[in-house]
């Protein structure tokens, strides 16, 4: 008799696999980090006995691949309502980049552990990081349990980690070279946008990250503010820029991706450029709604993510593939577009493929890694359920999911956090939040 480590029984399945397979009360067999074996109820002999170290009774819910948050600024969730209701050149400029100036190691790691807190509770398993001090986002991620794609962000202006650009670089190199191996932390190489790098500083970071087989990410087409402000510089647009420097290919991640016309798409599709739509963010800065209807109709990869908690406010990708589905209906007055699947994939498998990370996560399939939500659908708002993805899409929240196992590791079992202590967090965390009232006193409620 095979002995597994984990066990997940009485649940819908939702393989997100390449036939988006449905298994009602399939069974789920997890050895070390690994799913060993999906048995459907079909397949299940009457007296075959599954031994383990622990059982998971999904008591008839739904389960599925945990999610992947496709962009994120994570240790901004410090940040949470510091600057709200602004454009998004004065929150960067007159609230943000201030707010970062007091930026130190600490701060970075307490915001990080904060917000896998937070994306853990919500059923986000991996995540896609851009900031400063990224070693602590990777220490912080690790201690929690998560898998994570992070990056030390990259511009132009002197950095308050790394100083000058060009330690920046080595920085990041550095990066790559010490977490090589690791299985749960991959990194990226991450200027952060066309307005605050150079070309020189795209084409050599572009460059490490072909060296190195890394993911190149970067904020692109954000805002029309942006292309305008591109244009006028190069005298080109945001993706002809990325073209004529050399930058467009599979490797590329490009975060938002609003304001595109149909030639830059076409630049996007025939590179197999990735994109990381962020619907939430893109509302509450007011930039515009990104046309994702057209890139997954010229077969674009396409993840989705929060983005930060300063322009998004919260890191439940529930509510962010909801608004996904919604935003689309009502620009392009379809209420086909966007089905509740489409986007189901996107926080999954479509995310996972955009990080270069298909192979082990995004999906619930033997000989990947066993990184699984349960979702707890005994409750008013998931009752009855004619259609999981609609249910999951439409009326699931980030609180409703009851256990998180990442790397085969339960991470939170009955909503509690097995690798995060919560209380001590949020104290850290109200106590950091102090220094940035300090540092920023143009604020109106300060």
């Amino acid at each position: 008799m095979e002995q597994f480590d984990i066990i997940i029984t009485n649940g819908t399945i939702l393989t997100m696999d390449g036939k988006n397979r449905v298994l009602e009360n399939g069974t789920i067999c997890i050895k070390g980090d690994t799913i060993t074996r999906i048995i459907s109820r079909e397949e299940r002999h009457s007296q075959e006995v599954l031994k383990a170290e622990k059982t998971i009774d999904a008591l008839g819910g739904i389960v599925l691949p945990g999610l992947v948050n496709g962009h994120t600024h994570a240790a901004m969730s410090l940040f949470r309502g510091l600057a709200d209701d602004l454009p998004l050149m004065e929150w960067l400029n007159d609230y943000i980049f201030p707010a970062e100036k007091g930026l130190d190691p600490d701060f970075v790691y307490t915001g990080t552990l904060l917000a896998c807190a937070e994306m853990i509770l919500s059923g986000t398993t991996t995540f896609c990081d851009m900031y400063l001090f990224e070693e602590e986002t990777a220490k912080a991620a690790r201690a929690a349990g998560m898998r994570a794609v992070v990056g030390e962000v990259l511009y132009d202006f002197p950095s308050p980690n790394y100083g000058p650009i060009e330690k920046g670089l080595a920085y990041t190199e550095d990066l790559i070279r010490r977490w090589e191996g690791d299985p749960l932390i991959s990194i990226a190489v991450e200027p952060h946008s066309l307005f605050t790098c150079s070309p020189d500083l795209l084409i050599s970071a572009n460059q490490l990250a072909l060296d190195h087989g890394a993911r190149l990410i970067i904020h692109v087409a954000e805002t029309a503010s942006e292309v305008m402000q591109v244009k006028e510089r190069y005298g080109k647009l945001p993706f002809e820029h990325l073209d004529s420097l050399g930058l467009l290919g599979p490797h590329l991640i490009a975060d938002h991706c609003v304001h595109l016309d149909e030639g830059e798409m076409e630049r996007i599709s025939e590179n197999h450029v990735n994109v990381i739509h962020n619907p939430e963010s893109n509302m509450k800065l007011a930039s515009g709604i990104a046309p994702i209807p057209e890139l997954l109709e010229r077969n674009v990869t396409v993840g989705l993510g929060t983005d930060g908690c300063a322009s998004n406010n919260n890191l439940d990708l529930f509510t962010e593939m909801d608004m996904a589905a919604k935003l689309q209906k009502v620009r392009m007055e379809d209420p086909t577009v966007m089905d509740a699947l489409t986007v189901m994939r996107m926080a999954t498998i479509e995310g996972a493929k955009a990080l270069g990370l298909s192979h082990i996560t995004g999906s619930i399939e033997e000989g990947k890694r066993a990184d699984i939500i349960v979702v707890d659908t005994n409750k008013p708002h998931l009752t009855p359920i004619y259609n999981p993805y609609s249910i999951l899409v439409y009326s699931a929240r980030g609180n409703d999911v009851r256990h998180a196992i990442i790397n085969g590791r339960l991470v939170m079992e009955n909503r509690v956090l097995q690798t995060i202590d919560l209380d001590e967090i949020m104290d850290k965390a109200t106590e950091k939040a102090e220094g940035v009232k300090k540092r920023v006193r143009s604020s109106s409620f300060l």
